[in-house]
């Protein structure tokens, strides 16, 4: 119903006056509080919001993977910026301005090392992709809008098309110098660069005479060329045909040292490693404390009994929506952090399908949650590894990890809180955070039962492997196969659980250090809790709310932030947050 403009300033004053139904205690409030809502942006957070802006755009024209035209745009904007940047005093900066400033610098820094390194990449991949470079170049003209010449494209194309062959009958004759992994990254590439040509292609067949009559038929054999080369790679070369096959892409030592810097963290990875092993042992006691309570002699007979109990099937749903509830209430009832009322129901519900189960077998969370459980059309082994995997014990360390106040809540502060810091997004903020929640709920009693107990141990021995193979894979140390044999034996993994686990952790799709982040980052807040809250310097649901609100970024930056001692750029690993490594 409309209401007469005449009679508009009634209705309002009349609808101030009534008692709000959101303010009454059965109907908590969902539009937050004034206070709630920052009032003012600091400088430099529209100076990073504009760079985002910028970046955007630079890359919606520059699409063109290997590109020379979109690195060179990519190094004059970040060039350009970093000239910007510096023309600030921070020392005339404010508090929140100072951690921009720092961050936005590193940031920028790290951006034209990645340029150097993917170029070198790009020109390992290419050397297996002979004359693909001139026809790159053509993909990159359409999008600077420049015309085409079709006599020349036919040229190179013909051009392109006998190279491809003639490089595969070598390798056809000859592939052992070839790299497995070179050769899958060259069959990627050549996978993207086809789709872009095709719709080169598109764009100019049958709109362009000239070229439809030169060209059209010079492009058909080249697409196929390409189709048939990209499989020979793949799975001739790479031996990559079944979709199950691990082959990581290890980056070396220095290269791990090198990324340990850039997050800000002072040990090396050799000094990471015998954390980790710190860390696995702790777990294992735990386990065999809780194994004892159950009545069993070995932990690995515990954990068995643990994998029994799950959900029935079709049960998995409504069990994800009562472990979310009983997290919520806890943290409620220890007044641990701000659980805003929109974001305890803003959440979807997805299943995994059995497709992407082949590398993430358990949850994942973020905006929504997915939830992994058996299908009808999986293999009878491969659902039981599910339902053994997703048990009712495992699910419940799990689901607050996802939702709240792990993932979930993580994300409902980024998007409205420091939003300009999504830019520094890390997973040792934001996986360490979700992580670092175990650590908190494990020591205030969360798990109840020696079975709760060992689901939530198995997690964290989890963490701890996956330093220990993802660190030891990089530096040429440990192999996929003896990776999935790790997280079998020490972590108690289903096999094919932990062949996803490893599938995931090399496919490409994660950083080098994302694994070792879960608990690298965990320990880090861990050690912040111990600095500012248990010392009594802040309260600890002031200290939780200040990291969501203060935007995801290195926790060695956090606690800078939160102790109002910013150090000055480029910023250097400076705080050693885990003593026993020190220890004497």
């Amino acid at each position: 119903m409309r209401i007469p403009a005449a009679g508009l300033s009634l209705a309002i004053a009349a609808a101030l006056a009534l008692p709000s139904q959101a303010s009454s205690p059965m109907a908590p409030a969902v539009v937050p509080y004034a206070s709630e809502i920052p009032r003012q942006q600091h400088m430099l957070a529209f100076f990073v919001e504009r760079f985002s802006a910028d970046l955007a755009s630079t890359e919606h024209v520059y699409d063109i993977d290997a590109g020379r035209g979109r690195e060179a745009a990519l190094r004059a904007l970040y060039t350009g910026w970093q000239t910007r940047l510096h023309g600030f005093k921070p020392a005339e900066l404010t508090l929140e301005d100072r951690v921009d400033y720092a961050l936005f610098d590193r940031e920028l820094g790290y951006r034209l090392k990645q340029l150097d390194f993917e170029r070198q990449r790009h020109e390992q991949a290419l050397a297996l992709l002979p004359e693909l470079a001139p026809l790159i170049d053509l993909a990159e003209q359409r999008r600077a809008l420049k015309p085409v010449l079709p006599l020349q494209a036919k040229r190179l194309i013909e051009a392109a098309d006998a190279s491809l062959q003639a490089r595969q009958a070598e390798l056809q004759t000859d592939a052992a110098g070839t790299s497995p992994i070179v050769a899958l990254r060259a069959a990627r590439l050549l996978a993207a660069f086809r789709e872009d040509f095709r719709q080169w292609h598109t764009f100019y067949d049958g709109y362009d005479p000239a070229y439809t009559k030169h060209v059209a038929a010079a492009y058909t054999a080249l697409d196929k060329r390409m189709e048939a080369y990209g499989t020979f790679l793949r799975n001739d070369v790479a031996k990559a045909a079944d979709p199950e096959t691990i082959i990581g892409d290890p980056i070396g030592r220095d290269a791990v040292e090198a990324a340990l810097r850039y997050e800000l963290i002072p040990y090396t990875p050799e000094e990471i490693v015998r954390l980790a092993e710190r860390e696995l042992a702790w777990c294992q006691d735990e386990m065999r404390k809780a194994a004892a309570e159950m009545g069993y002699a070995d932990w690995h007979e515990a954990l068995e009994k643990v994998k029994q109990d799950g959900p029935p099937r079709g049960g998995q749903p409504p069990y994800v929506v009562e472990l979310a509830d009983e997290a919520i209430a806890w943290l409620e009832r220890n007044g641990s952090v701000t659980v805003p009322e929109l974001a305890k129901r803003d959440w979807r519900m997805t299943m995994l399908t059995p497709e992407y189960q082949l590398q993430a077998p358990f949850f994942l969370g973020g905006e929504d949650v997915w939830v992994a459980y058996p299908h009808d059309s999986m293999p009878a082994g491969k659902q039981a590894m599910a339902l053994r995997g997703n048990n009712r014990h495992f699910s419940r360390a799990v689901v607050h990890h996802e939702l709240i106040p792990g993932h979930h809540l993580q994300h409902f502060y980024n998007s409205r809180y420091n939003t300009q810091r999504q830019l520094f997004d890390t997973p040792f903020w934001t996986e360490g955070w979700a992580l670092y929640w175990e650590f908190v709920m494990y020591e205030k009693g969360f798990a109840a039962t020696p079975e709760q107990k060992m689901g939530m141990l198995f997690w964290r021995s989890h963490r701890a492997a996956r330093i220990l193979f993802s660190l030891s894979f990089h530096m040429g140390q440990m192999t996929p196969q003896q990776a999935i044999d790790l997280l079998v034996e020490r972590v108690g993994h289903e096999r094919e659980n932990a062949a996803a686990e490893v599938r995931r952790s090399f496919a490409g799709d994660y950083g080098p250090l994302y694994q070792a982040a879960y608990m690298l980052g965990g320990l880090q807040f861990r050690e912040l809790r111990r600095e500012l809250v248990e010392s009594g310097r802040m309260g600890e649901r002031e200290f939780h709310d200040a990291i969501l609100k203060g935007g995801p970024m290195p926790v060695s930056m956090v606690r800078d932030r939160l102790r109002g001692e910013v150090p000055d750029a480029p910023l250097a690993p400076h705080w050693r947050f885990y003593p026993a490594l020190d220890a004497k």
